[in-house]
């Protein structure tokens, strides 16, 4: 599991995850996974672009990004596709 410091997603310890019923889980973690895929998308909008030819793996990098919000855990714990 994962929290929010100072911005940043970070491994519970295992202090706080044998306690973890008792921590509320920050509202803002959804918001700063979904910023970072959107910036990871439109890092790469332009290769979508009607006179560019998008590889396949690039698609489905692209594709990975969109679905990220349909992995278990999300959005505290989120595996990161690699760009090709």
């Amino acid at each position: 599991m994962k929290k929010l410091v100072n911005g940043a997603l970070v491994d519970l310890n295992d202090d706080e995850l044998t306690n973890f019923s008792s921590y509320t889980l920050d509202p803002d973690a959804e918001m700063v996974a979904l910023s970072k895929r959107n910036r990871l998308l439109s890092d790469t909008d332009w290769m979508a672009l009607s006179d560019n030819s998008m590889t396949t793996e690039m698609a489905s990098y692209r594709q990975a990004l969109r679905d990220i919000t349909e992995q278990a855990g999300f959005p505290y714990t989120v595996k990161w596709p690699i760009k090709p």
